[in-house]
């Protein structure tokens, strides 16, 4: 059986680059717990559009890679859903602050605090389940981290149920209803983003261990 590195193609690279677009998934988490703490008028995107700069290098550079390296082409479809499905995060969460700056008012009696450090952790993990890849990552390993971004995920879920709950019974201000139902599935679709990213990493484990 092949190991994480051989699947790879025997190329550091690969690891180097998904964990770096891993790095800027954990850090616009991070980005986006320190932007809701700031008040509305001290908010904007810079930090958000120079993550997603650098990830989008880290993502053309894998794909750049893909198409001139010398592995299967069911490698190449594991490593490009990977990447992929990384590359999404940072993206979203921008989307998330994108949407806040554009009716900041219909958030100031909400708490998203939670949501956002949930988040934070969530890709913490996903950045952890990566970088251990390079060293050889075990089913049993494997499925621990997996399992940890299943757990997160599932509270993340219940956490927008419930704050979907609230809101879906105010009929004051439709406006604020459809901004902030939005805010909650975005939040709640990057956790959906660090799962199916984890869940790829164990299907790679389980196909080449």
């Amino acid at each position: 059986m092949q190991n994480l590195q051989q699947l790879l193609g025997k190329e550091d690279r690969f690891f180097q680059l998904l964990a770096s677009s891993a790095e800027q998934a954990h850090t616009a988490a991070e980005a986006l717990r320190h932007f809701l703490a700031l008040p509305p008028a001290q908010r904007n995107l810079q930090a958000f559009a120079e993550i997603r700069r650098k990830d989008k290098t880290i993502t053309s550079e894998i794909n750049e890679i893909l198409c001139t390296s010398f592995v299967s082409s069911l490698e190449a479809e594991d490593i490009e859903t990977l990447s992929n499905s990384i590359y999404k995060i940072p993206k979203t969460i921008e989307k998330i602050a994108e949407r806040i700056l554009l009716a900041p008012q219909h958030l100031a009696s909400v708490n998203v605090a939670d949501q956002a450090i949930m988040l934070e952790k969530c890709t913490g993990v996903l950045l952890q389940m990566v970088k251990e890849m390079q060293q050889g990552l075990t089913k049993v390993q494997g499925k621990a981290f997996n399992d940890q971004l299943q757990t997160i995920e599932g509270e993340a879920d219940k956490a927008v149920l419930e704050l979907l709950r609230g809101i879906y019974n105010e009929s004051k201000d439709p406006g604020r209803v459809v901004f902030l139902k939005d805010i909650f599935e975005l939040l709640e679709k990057v956790t959906d983003r660090c799962r199916d990213a984890g869940n790829t990493i164990f299907q790679i484990i389980l196909k080449n261990t």
